[in-house]
């Protein structure tokens, strides 16, 4: 019997040089099922072709997002004329509405399996969305609402969080900038894609257009596919209990922050589905007119990056509060009042630097008044509320530009300039509750420690 319990001294090593230890707090990132590796690269050449795959991955789909203001005006002129702009404007916010209502079903698929099912399939479904797209025919929008709306919005979703989400097995000290880079990929792709189609529409056809598209990001997929890859151990099943968390609500500052999200990026998409429809009502150049998107999009290479970094030094609502603010200001003291190309594209260049920040700074936020091993589930259930305000923004504001004149516009322009303002004062709200737990927080620690210090002291 004795024997039989003796261990292989060959196996016992190998046990111990593999062996993942639990981690001594709670600081496991999310995704790495209880266990933290005891070394984390930080870099070297297989954790920054990990960045590359996920950087191009963005690219390709999310870049799509950021784009869809050419296909909007395209349509709007030319392929689905007899279709309103609230209805076309639909199309593009199914897909933002996927990429976020799908967080928490994404997020624990990538918890138990990885990127191995996500990012493959991801694939496929946005490349052959994209083929379907090309066939589309004229006036006939259904087409469009289930192959770039629908289809290509879910192979968004699979693709978005584990590009992003994988960045936790790779890096630590350097998240936020591996993070940063790889949120940049989807700002390239926006700059990149509506020059392409405005090239590529008037020479060969909007069908030939959009497959060169996905001919393009066919080859940017299988990059991603060959690249990214994880590293810690998964569970290899999944655990729908956790994906959302609705306790959270339970705190002001949480409930306060999810309003302010939804009021922000109601308006948030406006801008980028309509600057070039106003831009072209305005008699702006094509010459200029094309490219404000590009500019646009540009400006949020910096905003993906910077202000994580801000963040990290100076706390998440101290840059967030100044930069949604400040998208107020330029909705409504530069864009409404703007009537000439050097106005318009003073607008679009400031108001994607500022607004490119949202999304990383409302995680970041939610991520400091959130216990770590709940913030993936209270970030998806966020992310719901997001996925509803993506859903009815930008065609909300269709439907009020019923027709494309000065009145009709000044009224969109209000509208989101409105919506910014009340999700600005809602932060500042978020701000002065968040002091307040704070003070309360240092308060109750004092008193503590006077107690231990007073009961050391009676011992003594």
């Amino acid at each position: 019997m004795a024997d039989s319990k003796e261990q292989d001294p060959s196996k016992t090593e190998e046990a111990q040089t593999t062996a993942v230890i639990p981690a001594a707090d709670d600081s496991t990132p999310a995704g790495a099922c209880g266990f933290e590796p005891e070394y984390v690269p930080e870099g070297g050449r297989e954790a920054w072709t990990v960045v590359l795959g996920s950087t191009l991955a963005l690219f390709a789909s999310a870049g799509m997002i950021n784009a869809y203001g050419t296909f909007q005006d395209y349509y709007e002129s030319t392929l689905l004329p007899s279709s309103s702009s609230a209805s076309i404007s639909l199309i593009g916010s199914l897909q933002v509405f996927f990429l976020y209502g799908f967080g928490p079903l994404t997020g624990r698929i990538f918890d138990a399996y990885g990127t191995s099912v996500l990012i493959p399939l991801g694939s496929v479904v946005c490349v052959f969305a994209m083929m379907m797209v090309s066939l589309t025919q004229e006036d006939e929008a259904y087409e469009l609402f289930l192959s770039q709306g629908v289809l290509f919005g879910i192979g968004i979703a699979l693709m978005f969080n584990p590009s992003v989400a994988v960045m936790s097995h790779w890096f630590r000290r350097r998240r936020a900038s591996a993070i940063g880079i790889v949120l940049s990929g989807g700002a390239v792709g926006g700059v990149v894609f509506p020059i392409m189609l405005q090239h590529l529409i008037p020479r060969i056809g909007f069908g030939w257009a959009t497959r060169v598209l996905a001919f393009l990001i066919m080859v940017c997929f299988v990059v991603a596919c060959l690249t990214i890859r994880t590293r810690l151990p998964l569970p290899g099943r999944i655990s729908w209990r956790t994906a959302i968390d609705v306790r959270g609500f339970r705190d002001v500052r949480y409930v306060l922050a999810t309003v302010a999200g939804f009021l922000l990026f109601y308006a948030l998409f406006i801008p980028y589905f309509y600057i070039q429809i106003y831009a072209d009502f305005r008699g702006v150049s094509p010459k200029i007119s094309n490219y404000l998107l590009a500019i646009l999009n540009a400006m949020n290479i910096p905003s993906r990056v910077l202000p994580g970094i801000l963040a990290d030094r100076y706390g998440a609502l101290k840059i967030f509060i100044p930069a949604s603010g400040l998208c107020t200001v330029l909705i409504l003291g530069l864009w409404l009042p703007s009537r000439n190309a050097a106005s318009i594209v003073a607008f679009s260049a400031l108001y994607g630097l500022f607004a490119g920040s949202f999304v990383s700074l409302l995680a970041t936020y939610i991520a400091t008044i959130t216990p770590r091993e709940v913030y993936g589930a209270r970030l998806g259930s966020v992310y719901i509320f997001l996925a509803v305000a993506t859903l009815i923004g930008t065609p909300t504001a269709g439907a009020i530009l019923k027709t494309v004149d000065e009145a009709h516009f000044a009224r969109l322009i209000v509208f989101s300039g409105a919506l910014m303002a009340a999700g600005t004062l809602t932060l500042c709200a978020v701000a002065v509750v968040d002091s307040g737990c704070i003070r309360v927080g240092i308060r109750k620690r004092g008193i503590q420690e006077r107690e231990a210090q007073e009961k050391r002291l009676g011992r003594s």
